[in-house]
């Protein structure tokens, strides 16, 4: 297999185009033609998981954080990151980053807490909105089904956990074809009549170039005749972080230390408990101060984030306790949901866990 054919299927999880603007994702180091002998799974590419990558004789490092953030304008070695990228090409390894496109992910950073926290029946907490796109179109009646089945093998008509949704009316359409036409049905220089079908489909915005190259093909006609909207829905399946229930309420305190020990925690800072029973928590993987707002509007009575700075404890008043866990510690179970969800999809693939520590934090 090629770097190119483990993106693909990396991108079946976490579609690069569902990352954040301001992100760098993708391949950022090699050839996407090499192939691959073997792949080593970090949360950080850091110098010593490039020398575990060597001694593991893996020429491909898919991380969760992107070690190229930012533009470099010079390759001298004078940074770790310099030094991360030079070590990288010297040994042919290229390194693939994953970042905000999984935070992203219905299945990805916040379901591994959720899972490891033990949080039943998760949800988006930061829903995306404008991410889904409508399409219409107008065909012959005789042709609608053809066109729907060639749409939704393309990725459209999912809804939740439903497939190969649409809708359809029928109704008259009416065409004149002008000289160079050459038309399917009708006659050059007549107002023609068919009975047609509307369909009616959704889709996530980055299925656009396939779906649309799908109904190009399927249909009958030279000109199609279709309409694209961006849809005001937020889209459940997409965006950033999780909330949902434990299965037994706990008191505030027992949660917290419960959930210390099982995301290895060596401190939890946290805001004035309030006395009251556990039962819904959020969660949002890495810097999580921007979703205190939507936490608290979703009911929490708990959220595990990091990062969060003196001020940003206020914004709970009174209403939920905000627990920093930390940054490494909120995400550290990414790499062992890329690892299973690889060996899954690939088994006969080297893929390995990195044993390299990167946690940059240290604690007396």
């Amino acid at each position: 297999m090629t770097v190119n054919d483990i993106a693909k299927v990396l991108e079946e999880l976490a579609p690069l185009a569902h990352a954040e603007d301001f992100d760098n994702v993708g391949l950022l180091v090699g050839d996407p033609n090499m192939k691959v002998k073997g792949a080593l799974v970090t949360l950080d590419t850091l110098e010593n998981v490039v020398d575990e990558a060597i001694a593991k004789e893996c020429n491909l490092i898919i991380s969760f954080h992107p070690i190229i953030f930012k533009g470099l304008k010079r390759l001298t070695g004078a940074t770790y990151v310099e030094r991360v990228v030079l070590k990288a090409v010297a040994n042919n390894i290229a390194i693939y980053s994953m970042h905000t496109a999984l935070d992203n992910s219905k299945m990805g950073v916040n379901a591994k807490i959720c899972e490891v926290l033990g949080i039943k029946n998760p949800q988006i907490l930061i829903p995306r909105s404008k991410s889904i796109k409508k399409l219409t179109t107008y065909a012959p009646v005789a042709d609608a089904e053809n066109i729907k089945r060639a749409l939704f093998k393309a990725g459209a008509g999912e809804i939740g956990n439903y497939s190969n949704c649409s809708f359809s009316l029928e109704g008259t359409g009416s065409f004149k074809a002008g000289n160079g036409a050459n038309p399917t049905v009708g006659k050059l220089g007549e107002v023609h009549f068919e009975k047609e079908a509307q369909i009616n489909v959704i889709y996530s915005f980055e299925r656009e170039k396939s779906i649309l190259n799908a109904l190009f093909e399927a249909h009958p006609y030279e000109e199609v005749a279709y309409e694209v909207l961006t849809l005001e829905n937020s889209n459940q399946d997409l965006g950033m972080g999780m909330i949902g229930t434990l299965d037994t309420e706990m008191d505030e305190k027992e949660f917290l230390i419960r959930t210390k020990e099982r995301l290895n925690a060596k401190v939890v800072r946290h805001s004035e408990l309030l006395g009251k029973k556990v039962n819904k928590v959020a969660v949002l993987g890495g810097s999580g101060a921007f979703a205190i707002g939507a936490a608290k509007k979703a009911g929490a009575d708990i959220f595990i984030s990091a990062d969060m700075k003196y001020h940003d404890f206020y914004q709970a008043e009174n209403q939920l306790v905000i627990a920093d866990m930390g940054h490494f510690e909120t995400e550290q179970f990414t790499k062992d949901l890329l690892v299973d969800y690889l060996t899954k999809k690939i088994p006969n693939f080297a893929v390995s866990l990195s044993e390299s520590i990167t946690n940059p934090i240290k604690y007396l």
